[in-house]
């Protein structure tokens, strides 16, 4: 049977002329706060995620989380580097959201946040009008990403998108028009394709915005060895290399003479 653990995340303060507890705190707060709960344990891919147990006990409000021990000690390892950097720009998208969000109620609420894991000698991050936990605004950049994976779902009633499941990196949904995936002639499901799309990534950390990601070209892939194409390629660059000195190609790379 897995190990499981829990994380504490406790709320000081007032609702209205009430003082917090669970019978004064709002089940839309709560809504919201389990939403981004399950962002800080599990920001990636969540198809295979453990189960979150939730129970409340007074103490102003505790809210006790209970999931695998693993990412118990991954949530604590987070809080760690939160206050040690005093700072969420290195985090995962949905982890530094779910923490901004949580700061702007603090700010707006005048509430006392303590977020901690049950492990011995755990880490405690405290989140109130003190603190301005934000990410920086010009760490994120517009770009132009390629992606490459198997198709695993396309469509939505709504808000139409691709699921792409790249290897080692997750599932990547990318906005895409209903009438472009309509216009598609063959099943393109369980196949592996080429996305070339428009979307969000940080400066600092190379890390991918996964909900800004929007459609741009499908591209048939093929996970191939090309001979023929790459001799090609060779031939056509063999004039070029020939008039380049390799010696000072490499001085100049350096930086020239010292």
């Amino acid at each position: 049977m897995e190990r499981t653990g829990t994380i504490e995340v406790r709320i000081e303060g007032r609702n209205g002329t009430l003082e917090l507890n669970p019978e004064s705190y709002d089940i839309r707060d709560l809504g919201a706060l389990l939403t981004r709960i399950e962002d800080l344990l599990f920001p990636g891919e969540r198809k295979d995620r453990p189960t979150i147990g939730y129970r409340v006990e007074q103490g102003s409000v505790r809210h006790l989380f209970t999931t695998s021990m693993q990412a118990v000690i991954a949530f604590n390892a987070v809080l760690g580097q939160v206050k040690q950097q005093n700072s969420i720009d290195f985090l995962e998208v949905r982890t530094a959201k779910a923490i901004e969000e949580i700061q702007a109620e603090a700010v707006a609420r005048g509430w006392m946040f303590t977020l901690s894991a049950g492990l011995p000698e755990a880490e405690q991050l405290v989140i109130d009008r003190t603190t301005s936990f934000q990410r920086t605004d010009d760490v994120w950049v517009d770009v132009e990403l390629y992606l490459y994976g198997k198709v695993t779902n396309a469509g939505g009633k709504e808000r139409a998108n691709l699921h792409v499941s790249v290897p080692d990196k997750g599932t990547f949904l990318v906005q895409t028009p209903q009438e472009v995936i309509a216009s598609w002639e063959k099943n393109i499901l369980y196949r592996t394709y080429g996305l070339r799309v428009m979307g969000r990534q940080n400066m600092s950390t190379g890390e991918v915005d996964r909900a800004s990601l929007k459609y741009v070209e499908l591209i048939d892939h093929h996970d191939r060895f090309e001979k023929a194409y790459l001799s090609e390629l060779r031939r056509k660059a063999a004039p070029w290399l020939k008039r380049i000195d390799p010696d000072a190609w490499l001085n100049e790379l350096r930086g020239g003479d010292a």
